[in-house]
């Protein structure tokens, strides 16, 4: 029986992960709403989960996330696989008026990502041994006009994490890096699915698939991997008139 920790677990993805992965296992399940991490609990039980602890976790409030590691591991042992579930959409309308939505978003979706991986890989590169697994998007591989403060988030969160691939090389430590495209759920509830969409449970289940399968870099579905690339191919003056 491992250690799974689950830093933003009421997230769509989250929950699905956790349900595929829930017979034998021992969870550790964080997030900012209490009532649905125990509805998410008693499920995992009920699916054959062995042990599942929760525990409040703000990420905005980065100052606490070695507090809650540390209150984890205190209460379970050592955490062996974490997964870093939140993230904000935001507005991007409002960010390019406000600059307290801009902080918001960068805040979250990368300060608060890069300072949780920090703390989780030192405890791991301590014990020699431990798996990260961390959510970039399509939409750091090149920032587009439309959504250009979500995308410098990611793009942002997706270089640190290649620099800790590399320095973690040799460790004992994994960190794989999942970079799924537009993911048709609640964040983005009301707007229209962007090619080659895809839903909670299949970015779950390709997840959990690249994870048994000792992959490090994930694109779901796996063709974004050449419109990635592609892209930086795009002249800047046609780039700029890309949609959504």
């Amino acid at each position: 029986m491992s250690n799974i920790a689950i830093f933003g677990a009421t997230s769509e993805i989250g929950e699905h992960i956790a349900r595929l992965l829930a017979p034998g296992q021992s969870f550790l399940l964080a997030g900012r709403r209490p009532e649905a991490l125990d509805t998410l609990a008693e499920e995992l039980r009920g699916l054959g989960a062995r042990r599942v602890e929760t525990y409040f976790f703000d990420a905005a409030d980065t100052a606490s996330h070695s507090g809650v590691i540390d209150e984890m591991e205190a209460d379970c042992g050592p955490i062996d696989t974490a997964f870093a579930m939140f993230g904000v959409l935001g507005d991007q309308q409002l960010a390019e008026e406000d600059g307290a939505e801009v902080y918001r978003v960068l805040h979250t979706d990368f300060t608060a990502q890069a300072v949780l991986l920090t703390e989780l890989s030192q405890r791991m590169k301590r014990r020699g041994t431990g798996t990260l697994v961390a959510y970039s998007s399509i939409a750091g591989a090149r920032v587009r006009r439309p959504n250009y403060v979500y995308g410098s988030a990611k793009a942002g969160l997706d270089g640190f994490a290649q620099g800790m691939q590399d320095a973690l090389r040799g460790s004992g430590v994994r960190l794989m890096v999942v970079r799924p495209g537009f993911v048709i759920g609640r964040m983005t509830e009301g707007m229209d699915p962007a090619p080659m969409s895809s839903t909670p449970d299949v970015v779950a289940k390709a997840t959990v698939e690249a994870l048994e399968g000792n992959r490090d870099d994930v694109w779901i579905p796996g063709k974004l991997r050449v419109l990635a690339a592609v892209m930086q191919l795009v002249p800047r003056w046609l780039w700029r008139l890309a949609p959504r």
